[in-house]
């Protein structure tokens, strides 16, 4: 079957082609679709994900999710199972911008760290952008996790049902208007997940906090309904409801909630070169920590973002640009542990213009300058922020690149550095107050701000097997915290610092047939200094290792063997150095502290921040799932996994009162069932 196609210069065409069903014998077929990608795309810290890709992992639980996977990425460090973050590259969580749909989404990932808040089987894309990124994306100083959802089916209905002892979930989908020859079409998809693992680990799992189980718990519930005209147009509208819950027996309970609703579009006028999309989304995200003892901590981020893109397609590249536009509200009270309160209650407002230019010259050189220029309204602050990335295709199988630039943000997180365990995630706008440098100088603007400096080597060593080294280098010039120490209502709200994240991430691909391997090595460092000291922060692993191997077994395929293991080097904790009798003089000079009882004080060795370091940390998981597919295409799929297969006890923290080692989660077997049809 041919279909004729006429190519006219400076316009697209939008042709549908639709198969029929038929069955045919044919030889072996490669397709090699990002081959022309690699040499005409900067791509330089950016991986581009997809649900295939997750779904190759071992499951935790039998259930892929994007946080496993994030996990094993060059450059990214994650912090344990149990309240567990990733840090990109030296970028804490707050440094991070997570996009679905192009809405921006404050708490991507649940409490107990091996889910995130997105549902596998709706991700159509994931491009994770660890640094070096172009001016299209603003407001972040470290790195860009971007998810794209794909379109529901719009043929017919369709779904999917699953369970494990972690969790249960469904999927349905179906089209409003068929898809056909001419004409638009219309479908609607709806996805949901409850994890009931707080309920069903105590008795699966005993060995598990002295039998009181795992308390984590969430629900997530997602939407779409898409509209696509017969010109290649398309509307989607969106909206998500996030929560979840963990609760310490009678200690501490941690409760957030999270939703939002959005809409986005792409057009293609006819006849033209030019595609235009956009945006506007809205999300909300409010956070509690209740202590015994202690008044609770809350925080609360909400706003919108609007943005439109045009591109303009050129002979040998394109131009970039857009406009944006976001506005978002906080609300945060806090006691520290001398009971003085900190709250802020702020709105504030944000204008992003940029434009970006690729080039790609004689097929050999790729020259992409971009230039983003950020206004913070609340602050009165304009940042022109340039970056550049470029590419040079030394031969067919070694290319080179680089890629920097400067960038800012606004958005504090209240979570420290410092903290190694710590739930609560509150944000805070920057600081109306003039700010100091670590230095005690006058700083020059209220914004964190950070500079970026990447290179790279990829390497085809075969055409199935691919290496990526990249050198990397992120200066951050201003970083915004809470003052920790606030003893009297006069004293700053805020402390700034400098820092420093380099290294070397290594990442060999091996994809072909029946085989997947994946290896990534990342050797970091990052340093912060506050003024007095230069010190690691907790999340600065040294070596971090992932190694993954999935085989597909059966004459048909239709048995799936994956291992993955897992090695970082210790993470850095403050140590103690005694304990004394603390006393909060409540009755100020009328106390009598001759008589009065206080509480345990710790003394820790500020002198030398971190100077300690934790045990290494590996675990091994493995999953078997085998398909099973009816008369009537719907297919039976069922996994059994195990998480932390030689049960190692890596330490999640110490207790420093009681000297008691608290770990991370011990061996987790699991059996799930999945049934699409």
């Amino acid at each position: 079957l041919r279909e004729p196609v006429t190519v006219e210069p400076n316009k697209m065409i939008n042709m549908k082609l639709f198969m029929k069903r038929g069955s045919r014998v044919l030889q072996t077929v490669t397709v090699k679709g990002k081959t022309q990608e690699r040499y005409e795309q900067v791509k330089i810290s950016t991986i581009s994900v997809s649900t295939k890709e997750i779904s190759r992992l071992p499951s935790i639980g039998g259930e892929p999710d994007l946080a496993q996977y994030l996990q094993v990425l060059p450059g990214v460090i994650f912090t344990g199972d149990q309240g567990g973050q990733l840090y990109i590259r030296g970028g804490a969580p707050i440094h991070n911008k997570v996009l679905l749909d192009g809405m921006v989404v404050y708490q991507p990932f649940h409490s107990i760290g091996l889910f995130s808040v997105f549902e596998t089987d709706i991700i159509r894309n994931v491009d994770v952008l660890t640094g070096g990124f172009n001016a299209q994306y603003g407001d972040r100083i470290s790195a860009v996790v971007d998810i794209t959802t794909r379109d529901a089916n719009k043929t017919g209905f369709h779904g999917k049902v699953s369970a494990s002892p972690f969790l249960g979930k469904a999927l349905i989908e179906g089209p409003i208007k068929k898809l056909n020859a001419v004409g638009g079409s219309s479908s609607y998809l709806i996805t949901g997940k409850h994890s009931y693992l707080n309920r069903t680990s105590s008795s699966l799992y005993p060995y598990v906090n002295d039998g009181d189980g795992i308390p984590y718990s969430f629900t997530d519930v997602y939407g779409k309904i898409s509209l696509s005209s017969g010109s290649g147009s398309k509307f989607n509208m969106f909206g998500f409801n996030f929560r979840d819950s963990v609760s310490f027996s009678d200690v501490t309970s941690f409760n957030w909630d999270s939703y939002g609703f959005g809409t986005n579009f792409v057009v293609v006028p006819g006849n033209s070169n030019i595609l235009i999309d956009g945006i506007f989304a809205y999300s909300d995200y409010n956070i509690v920590l209740r202590e015994a003892g202690e008044k609770p901590r809350t925080s609360r981020v909400n706003g919108f973002n609007l943005g439109t893109n045009f591109t303009y397609f050129l002979p040998d590249g394109d131009v970039k640009y857009g406009v944006e536009l976001i506005g978002f509200q906080t609300d945060f009270g806090f006691f520290n542990n001398i009971g003085v309160q900190f709250e802020q209650f702020e709105f504030t407002t944000e204008m992003g213009a940029y434009v970006k230019y690729r080039r790609v010259f004689g097929g050999k050189f790729v020259f992409e300058p971009s230039l983003r220029l950020q206004y913070y309204a609340s602050l009165g602050t304009l940042s022109p922020e340039p970056r550049l990335g470029m590419k040079f295709n030394a031969s067919d199988k070694v290319r080179f690149k680089l890629a920097g630039g400067v960038y800012t943000q606004n958005l504090i997180s209240t979570k420290s550095d410092r903290d190694v365990v710590n739930l609560f995630n509150g944000f805070l706008s920057g600081p109306d107050e003039n700010l100091e440098t670590p230095d005690g100088e006058d700083a020059s603007n209220k914004l964190q701000r950070a500079q970026h400096l990447i290179g790279g080597v990829e390497y085809d060593v075969t055409d199935n097997i691919e290496v990526t080294v990249e050198p990397y280098w992120k200066h951050f010039s201003q970083l915004i915290n809470i003052n920790r120490n606030k003893a009297l209502p006069r004293d700053p709200d805020f402390r700034t610092e400098t820092g420093d994240a380099y290294g070397i991430d290594f990442l060999l691909k091996y994809d072909y047939k029946r085989y997947y391997v994946w290896v990534a090595y990342s050797l970091g460092y990052v340093r912060r200094y506050d003024g007095e000291q230069t010190y690691p922060p907790h999340y600065d692993r040294r070596h971090n290792t992932n190694l993954i191997l999935t085989y597909l077994a059966g004459k048909n395929e239709d048995w799936e063997i994956s291992g993955r293991w897992n090695f970082g080097s210790g993470f850095p904790f403050t140590q103690t150095a005694g304990f004394y009798e603390q006393l909060n003089f409540l009755d100020g000079i009328s106390t009598d502290y001759t008589s009065a009882n206080g509480s345990l004080g710790i003394l820790y060795d500020d002198e030398n921040l971190n100077g300690g370091r934790l045990p290494d940390y590996h675990r091994f998981d493995f999953s078997v799932k085998k398909g099973v597919v009816f008369l009537n295409e719907t297919k039976l799929d069922l996994t059994a996994s195990v998480t932390n297969v030689y049960n190692r006890d890596n330490v999640f923290f110490f207790d420093r009162v009681s000297a008691e080692r608290v770990d991370q989660l011990p061996i987790l077997p699991a059996l799930t069932a999945s049934y699409s049809f």
